[in-house]
């Protein structure tokens, strides 16, 4: 009993102090780039230096066909800035304005999402695991050949991370022979607290779509909403001594876009675009994390450079572009704070 009631108040006295994440800096005001089916006529990365952004997001899509587990990347029909050709330039663009990156190869399965992949034996996990495994070293290789800042080993690979925990540890540690910058995973919103390999990890990373109210809702209904998740982020952050970092987090600029974006997702051109609740919904987040020194920023969710690259409803998107949450987005990103990086 005794050594119980001195964990809790050690915990308690590290809660009160924010132990861990004293140190004073900017937090990470990243923009996740979509990728462009062509070489870029002009340089798009004037317009997100301009949106007061530090960092930027790439994201070279690999691929699994829904009747095989073996990842595909880097192929003649992908588009220009998917392919290793369009990253290194992309890189070099953003290294020409200042901007940090970050390098997020992520898997896409089509009608599918890939926090549900799953094999059905074993020589077909060995399969999933030798590719996966050339992806991401592939990336880390071009990634510490251009020095990038920051390296995403992978995004909401739920059943994955479950069922094949020595993978993933074994797969940091050779990611480490070959790159020397920070590493993250995107976890899901509803599964961080299930990945195991953390604490190998320089970001506790979170595609951070916390779902709120439906529709109708004010922003102080949101900062009401927020005020449970951010306390359960902060308790986990603590407990594993990492800052946390939304690899991803936005909005679409319709009707109650601060709901179940997925669902939204799938219903998107029916619903009445509405660029108030997209603004509103980004204000509340930055509003409930901005000066927390346990959360060390974030990538919007997305730019289209040149708007190129939509998939024909960019007024109903997540881009800011244009709209109301443009504006949003470059006042907060102009504050100073006093905040760890």
């Amino acid at each position: 009993m005794f050594l119980k009631r001195n964990v809790f108040l050690l915990f308690f006295l590290l809660i009160s102090c924010g132990f861990g994440f004293a140190q004073k800096t900017q937090p990470i005001k990243g923009i996740t780039v979509v990728a462009p089916p062509q070489a870029f006529e002009s340089d798009p990365f004037e317009e997100i230096k301009a949106l007061n952004a530090n960092w930027i997001a790439l994201v070279p899509y690999g691929f699994s066909r829904n009747n095989d587990s073996e990842v595909l990347f880097n192929l003649d029909r992908q588009w220009w800035g998917e392919k290793e050709e369009g990253i290194r330039e992309c890189i070099r663009l953003a290294k020409k304005h200042e901007l940090k990156v970050m390098l997020k190869p992520q898997v896409y399965i089509h009608n599918s999402w890939v926090g549900e992949f799953k094999c059905a034996d074993e020589p077909s996990w060995k399969k999933w695991e030798k590719s996966y495994q050339n992806y991401i070293l592939s990336y880390a290789r071009i990634a510490e050949e251009t020095g990038v800042e920051m390296l995403c080993i992978g995004t909401e690979y739920r059943i994955a991370v479950k069922k094949r925990k020595a993978f993933w540890k074994t797969l940091i540690k050779k990611i480490k022979e070959i790159y020397s910058g920070k590493l993250t995973y995107s976890a899901n919103w509803d599964d961080y607290n299930n990945v195991t390999f953390w604490d190998q990890l320089d970001y506790i990373g979170i595609s951070g779509y916390f779902p709120f109210k439906d529709e109708n809702a004010t922003k102080s209904d949101l900062l009401n909403a927020w005020k449970k998740t951010k306390k359960e982020l902060l308790n986990f952050s603590l407990f594993k001594q990492k800052q946390i970092l939304f690899t991803e987090y936005g909005y679409l600029s319709v009707d109650g876009c601060y709901g179940k974006t997925w669902e939204l997702e799938k219903k998107i051109n029916q619903l009445a675009i509405n660029e108030s609740d997209q603004a509103m919904a980004l204000d509340a987040l930055y509003t409930t994390f901005w000066e927390e020194s346990f959360w060390s920023g974030g990538f919007l969710w997305k730019w289209f450079p040149e708007m190129k690259g939509h998939e024909g409803y960019p007024e109903r998107d997540y881009t800011p572009q244009g709209k109301k949450a443009q504006k949003t987005i470059s006042t907060w990103f102009s504050k100073d704070t006093n905040h760890n990086e």
